[in-house]
């Protein structure tokens, strides 16, 4: 295999490609309706605060990982992981027949519990996907794989965003959502018939069914490995970090930049390019090794480009007096001109921001997923996983904590990313302290390329 795109022709890769493609697509078809049509259309859902509903959705879709990762890791390893697979897309077959009866009902309770389970469908999903690649492709490819999964997903992401959002503007969402969610399920699973099998890790493993008792002792597993245990802190701060951006997206477009749907469409599709080209270009930058140097160089890039995405949608929204609404083809052709007559690129500017916030967020992701495949032993590699989501759905769930805080002194959007990037700041300056590594692979990384 000369790159991470021959993974395409191997059969070991290119059916889990697709269906952990067409479950991400799913999960954010079904989310992003359900928040476009909460925050766009909210009286056809009889909700009255869209803001706070639209802010408490994505907490109601991560809270399972909290609930049931433990388990979940478990399974993973006790089990054989495309059986697994099989299941949890029989699993989403069922929620998407759930999900459209609330869409035919117009009820956001049954939308909100088809939400939560479709977290759970994640939930289950999760251990396997990350712990999967490690059997199946060689340390030299887990670069080059993982880049190609975290490239899948958000391109998975930005489709089910752009295709979530679009239906729900239709006049016959609730139709069309309904068909859509339960074909893309069906041909899911079809695809995961195709996956290879992939041996249990630990099939004598005797499952502890306590959720609280598995997860401390995995969290004291981990802690006696300061390198995972910070691996995976990096990893939590990231989902904490991309977040609490992603939930403010619809109300950033229609609040502060005066667009519709189709602009709340344009900044999913910049930021999931720029995750999904950064994720790619991790094993150009690394040579197919674990490169930790490009954590550091993530790091910044998510502290610069947030700080000046602060300053690009304060000044967009100063600059427009008067209310509209958008379309993207309006918002991208439109200029301000400042006083002395010239022009303002200050829509470019921020969407400049936003497609180098996933850029360097995808640099600063793919080697930490690698870091912990690499480095953990194969027997209870899910379950480590599994707790790493625990941590990731703490962490999300503070995100929207932290957002509602922010919002309750009545700080703007475009402060709360401006808050977020100086908080990134502090954990880039942990990751720094705990773990020298980080800060050390940097700086031959950058002396590297210097020197060539």
């Amino acid at each position: 295999m000369s790159n991470q795109f021959g993974l395409m022709k191997e059969q070991r890769f290119r059916p889990f490609f697709f269906t952990q493609f067409l479950g991400a697509f799913n999960d954010n078809v079904f989310k992003t309706a359900l928040i476009t049509l909460v925050a766009f259309h909210a009286a056809s859902l009889a909700v009255a605060n869209s803001a706070l509903i639209a802010t408490l959705l994505p907490g109601v879709f991560i809270l399972p990982f909290f609930l049931f990762s433990a388990t979940a890791g478990q399974l993973a390893d006790k089990y054989e992981k495309s059986q697994i697979i099989r299941l949890v897309k029989v699993f989403e077959i069922g929620i998407m027949l759930f999900a459209s009866v609330g869409f035919f009902l117009h009820n956001i309770w049954l939308l909100g519990a088809a939400l939560f389970m479709m977290g759970m469908h994640s939930t289950l999903f999760g251990p396997v996907k990350y712990s999967y690649l490690p059997q199946h492709l060689k340390e030299h490819e887990l670069i080059g794989g993982n880049g190609m999964v975290e490239m899948g997903s958000f391109v998975a992401i930005l489709l089910g965003q752009v295709l979530g959002a679009w239906l729900a503007a239709q006049a016959q969402h609730a139709l069309l959502t309904s068909l859509t969610l339960l074909a893309v399920a069906i041909i899911g699973y079809l695809t995961s018939r195709s996956v290879p099998n992939t041996p249990a890790a630990d099939n004598a493993l005797k499952i502890n069914w306590n959720p609280i008792t598995e997860t401390i002792t995995n969290v004291k597993l981990i802690w006696a490995q300061q390198p995972i245990w910070v691996a995976i802190v990096a990893i939590s701060w990231f989902w904490f970090y991309g977040a609490t951006l992603l939930a403010q997206f619809p109300n950033l477009a229609k609040n502060v930049l005066y667009g519709d749907e189709s602009v709340f469409i344009l900044l999913l599709s910049v930021f999931s390019i720029g995750i999904g080209v950064g994720s790619l270009l991790c094993e150009k930058l690394s040579k197919g090794r674990l490169e930790l140097g490009l954590v550091m160089f993530g790091a910044i890039g998510l502290t610069l480009f947030a700080t000046d995405l602060y300053f690009s949608a304060t000044s967009l929204h100063n600059s427009c007096s008067v209310k509209c609404l958008f379309d993207y083809q309006s918002f991208i052709a439109r200029d301000y001109h400042s006083a002395d007559g010239h022009l303002n690129w200050t829509n470019w500017r921020l969407l400049g921001d936003i497609g180098l916030i996933g850029l360097f967020g995808g640099f600063y992701i793919v080697p930490l997923y690698v870091l912990i495949q690499t480095r953990v032993d194969k027997n209870y590699q899910s379950r480590v996983i599994a707790t790493n989501n625990i941590m990731n759905a703490l962490f999300m769930v503070a995100s929207a904590g932290f957002s509602i805080f922010i919002f309750n002194q009545s700080y703007t959007i475009p402060q709360l990313f401006l808050a977020t990037a100086l908080l990134n700041v502090v954990i880039t300056i942990y990751l720094f302290i705990r773990q020298p590594e980080f800060w050390r692979t940097f700086v031959a990384w950058v002396n590297s390329l210097v020197k060539r």
